[in-house]
Parts: C-alpha cells; structure tokens; sequence
C-alpha cells in the first residue's frame, strides 16, 4: 500500500486500510488509472523492443549474412575430426588413439574415461611412481587436452550466440585459437608419452599393460587441424566484415512483418472472395431449380386443363 495518498500528500498509517483517503476521500488504487496504464503500455512496449533487438541480433549473429551461413556450417564440421585419429599409441598389449571411438579396435576416449573414473585411484598412484613426468602422466594429459580442444570450439559456438550484441566480437577467434592451441598440445602429448614408452619395458597406463609401446601422429590430426584452421578464418573474416547496426535490423524485421501480413491478408482475401463466389453459385443454382420446379408446377397445371 502506498505510504502517502497520492491525490492530497497525506501520510498513511498500517491502520489505514480503506481503499478511500481518509482525508480526501479519493480511491488510492484508482487514482491516476489512465496514466498509470499508459505507464505501463510503455513499459511493456520498451520490453518489446529489447527482446526483439535481442532476437534480431541472435538471428543476425548466427545467419545474418551468407558469411555467417558459412560459418555456421563450418562451426560444425570441426566436430568430425574429432572422430578421427590424431595419435596413436601401440604396443604389444594394450593399444591407444587419440579420439572419440577408435575405428581399428583400439582403446579411445570412451575407453580410457570408463577406466579412469572407474579407478582413479589406480592412475594417480600410477603417475606419482613417474613423478608426474611419465608415459602414463603424458597420456593422460593427452586425452583431457584433447576433450578441453573439443570444449574450446563448442564454447566458441556459442560464444556468437551470447556475443550477439557484439557483432564484431574477437571472441570466438580466441577460443577457436586456444581450441587448436588445446589439439597441438594433446598430440604432442600424447606422442612423447610413446617415446617414454620405448624407455620402458612395460608399465601400467592405468588398469591397461602397455608392452614395447610406441606413438605417433594420425593422419586424421591433420584433417581436424584443416577443419579447426578453416572455421577459425571465417571467424576472422565475419569479425572484420561490416555489421548491421540494431536500427536497420529492426527495419528489416518489421518489413518482413509487413510482406507476411499482406500475404496473409491476400490469402485471407482470396478466400473470402472464393466464398462468395461459392455462395453466388450456391444461390443462382438454387433459384435455377426453384425456376424449374415452377416451371414443371406450370407444365403439371396445363395438362391438367387439357
């Protein structure tokens, strides 16, 4: 409840419980209405207007420009290179690539995480008796740089969604740079842990025997690298190109309002004229067959007469 009545300025008490001013006599509640709705029309109107500003920048953000459609597209096709190889580690017992699902029968990503959660333990204890600095350490930090790469460039995706009011925004080409930044390191990563493995006879990656093992870089690396190389240009090239400002945005918003209302009130026309017309034809048959049946009526009386 106000504090005050707003019509004669008089301060109100909690034992001021009429809705009429005890002073006054005006309704506090009513008082003002019409400006009040007003106010309120312009509030919800300016709301309107910041959550299509918004929807308009979003849109324009993500397929605005057929650079954007490009760039769309290539935001994409990254993700297949990371079902491919980018490293491999062999051995005599248990055999590793760096990638999501291994397509030649060796432990991937999925492999290694049900093993690594499943007994983290048994890792840790197994990196600490290489002081942190051996096949095992090295592997592992292959994997989680590869699954950060992956992060890096989904973030970057959506970096041009939460951006959009900045559509000039450098952001995503730093995460699509940290993203292949990530995937260089996890391939070297992951190849130094096979030198490692050469010094060793055999060790322990985790729950897995690695025997006379040994790394190396896929060919698949270099397929995902051109991938990440290629969607972080166009990101470069759609942060150096012209954007449009919110005001001509909302121009074309509201033209391709206008183009859809008047196909939809020529659609709307087009029908109405088709009733009528149907209603015409309806009703000239109608009175075709009240003529005719007037006519047998009259046809009937003659030859009755006769």
């Amino acid at each position: 409840m106000a504090s005050t009545c707003p019509n004669c300025g008089k301060k109100l008490h909690f034992w001021d419980i009429k809705a009429e001013c005890s002073a006054c006599g005006v309704s506090i509640p009513n008082f003002n209405w019409q400006e009040r709705l007003e106010e309120d029309n312009i509030r919800a109107e300016k709301q309107f207007a910041i959550f299509n500003k918004t929807m308009n920048r979003i849109a324009y953000s993500i397929y605005g420009t057929k650079l954007r459609i490009v760039r769309l597209i290539l935001t994409f096709l990254p993700a297949i290179g990371f079902i491919l190889p980018w490293a491999a580690l062999k051995s005599d017992g248990a055999s590793f690539e760096v990638t999501i699902i291994s397509l030649s029968g060796k432990n991937a990503l999925i492999q290694f995480f049900t093993s690594f959660f499943g007994n983290i333990g048994l890792y840790i204890t197994n990196m600490k008796l290489e002081g942190f600095g051996g096949p095992v350490t090295l592997g592992v930090l292959g994997y989680i740089l590869f699954v950060l790469s992956a992060l890096l460039i989904v973030i970057a995706f959506f970096l041009n969604i939460i951006m959009c009011k900045k559509p000039k925004t450098k952001s995503t080409v730093v995460f699509d740079i940290l993203s292949i930044t990530a995937s260089v390191a996890a391939v070297v990563c992951f190849v130094m842990s096979g030198s490692l493995a050469a010094e060793f006879t055999a060790y322990n990656f985790g729950d897995f025997a690695v025997i006379n093992g040994s790394a190396a870089i896929s060919w698949g690396y270099f397929v995902a690298l051109a991938l990440l190389l290629v969607a972080t240009g166009v990101n470069i090239a759609v942060a150096k190109a012209p954007a449009k400002s919110d005001e001509t945005l909302e121009e074309e918003r509201l033209a391709r309002k206008a183009v859809k209302e008047e196909k939809e009130r020529k659609k709307q026309a087009e029908k109405e004229k088709a009733r009528e017309e149907a209603s015409k034809l309806a009703a000239e048959e109608e009175a075709k067959k009240v003529e005719e049946a007037k006519a047998k009526l009259a046809a009937d009386a003659e030859k009755k007469k006769k």
